[in-house]
């Protein structure tokens, strides 16, 4: 009897100790700098004065409210800006872990890069969430163009209006590109009932809701009735979608009457004949997509019906000419400011590299006065003594998309680009 009385004060002592081991090592984590009791927060307004009026906000960062300033930040010393003590991104998700899912379709640049101070204050605002400004100003803050298109727009959209959010996610989206809560045209249906008979009327009957309401219509707001974008493809505008596509009431009402260019040249007979005429043919236009790879079939914000930018358009195929020209020292203003077309012809050419001119001289001519510009020999009377086959031209010393070196030269310093032909004077 008194063994098992033993063994029970025994087994009450060592659970005693390990509650007490638990609390102290649990006291330690609440308090792992060992401050003085009272000492939380009070202790860095001391120095950190303005702090007191930053606890005035409306709206106050959990941590600060309750004085756990060394939740984010190391009070002796850190391998990060401001004494934080870890990564800025990593410091947010220990509490905001669910704010990326795993599984997005598109998530906002600023969280990829852990900038969650570009909209937040970690501290305390005046605004819900702690944002640094309300609304819509907040997203204008870095979408400058947006703020400036939508603010100009003749027709405005209602839920821009209303805020970014009604559409979009300001961080993540499991759902959609673009940050979108929801595919288009789910998303649109929200508050388009495609029931009304008004609605029928407009779209000619055709099943619109199952289409991409986002290739004829502006969603942030346009300049023409029923927000369509400024460039209208004509059969669009007139209301003619059967012109292109099968009658409403068929089978497959959005099935085009042909495919590929052949759609097209029934309007544009003329500039498809000249296309082909042409010993070098783009190729995108060659395939069944045809033009729609370049060009939409409905309409557009850019001239030409384009999907986007020159820029954006080209560079889609061609990343490695774009991405050569961001990091050329001299830019090429044509490639700079997305006007490939002032130097390549979109669809065919008789030249090489669908060049807009035969002859390299007259093509850089057109904006260099390269006759007053050098005194070194250049023109069809001048070999390359590296290749008697060819002429000196302009690109024998530079390279039209660019180099990582001056005056876009093939080499650095311009001495090596010399004694590339002037080979007596190497060293």
């Amino acid at each position: 009897m008194k063994a098992m009385k033993a063994i029970y004060v025994w087994i009450t002592a060592a659970g005693l100790l390990i509650l007490l081991v638990i609390g102290a090592s649990a006291a330690q984590d609440q308090n792992p700098f060992k401050l003085k009791p009272g000492a939380k927060g009070k202790l860095c307004i001391q120095c950190h004065g303005m702090f007191e009026e930053k606890l005035k906000s409306r709206f106050i960062h959990t941590p600060v409210k309750e004085g756990e300033c060394s939740s984010c930040h190391n009070p002796h010393a850190a391998s990060h800006g401001a004494l934080l003590a870890e990564k800025p991104e990593k410091i947010c998700l220990e509490c905001h872990d669910g704010i990326v899912q795993k599984e997005s379709l598109s998530t906002h640049k600023v969280v990829l890069e852990g900038n969650c101070v570009k909209c937040h204050d970690p501290h305390g605002a005046a605004n819900r969430n702690n944002l640094l400004a309300s609304g819509n100003e907040l997203c204008f803050g870095c979408h400058a163009e947006m703020k400036k298109s939508t603010e100009q727009a003749k027709v405005k959209h209602d839920p821009v209006e209303a805020g970014c959010l009604t559409c979009h996610n300001p961080h993540t989206s499991t759902r959609a590109d673009f940050l979108l809560n929801e595919q288009v045209p789910e998303l649109c249906l929200d508050c388009h009932d495609p029931k009304t008979k008004l609605f029928g009327q407009i779209h000619m009957s055709y099943p619109v809701e199952k289409g991409n309401c986002t290739s004829c219509h502006d969603p942030h707001g346009g300049d023409a009735k029923g927000i369509l974008y400024s460039n209208a493809h004509k059969p669009v505008g007139n209301r003619m979608c059967n012109q292109c596509h099968e009658e409403a009431g068929s089978v497959n009402p959005f099935a085009t009457k042909k495919e590929g260019y052949e759609l097209c040249r029934s309007c544009h007979n003329t500039m498809v004949a000249d296309t082909f005429s042409k010993s070098q043919m783009h190729w995108p236009l060659l395939d069944q997509r045809g033009c729609l790879n370049c060009h939409s079939p409905h309409a557009s914000k850019q001239n030409a019906l384009l999907k986007g930018s020159s820029l954006n358009v080209c560079g889609s195929c061609h990343a490695d000419t774009i991405e050569r020209q961001q990091e050329a020292k001299t830019k090429h203003p044509p490639i700079a400011e997305g006007e490939c077309a002032e130097c390549h012809s979109p669809h065919s050419s008789t030249n090489a590299f669908y060049l807009v001119k035969n002859s390299q001289l007259e093509l850089c001519g057109k904006c260099h006065e390269w006759q007053k510009h050098s005194s070194h020999p250049i023109g069809p009377e001048v070999k390359d003594p590296r290749n008697p086959n060819r002429q000196v031209t302009c690109t024998s010393c530079h390279r039209v998309h660019g180099t990582g070196n001056e005056h876009m030269f093939h080499y650095a310093p311009a001495g090596q680009m010399c004694v590339q032909c002037h080979t007596q004077f190497r060293r």
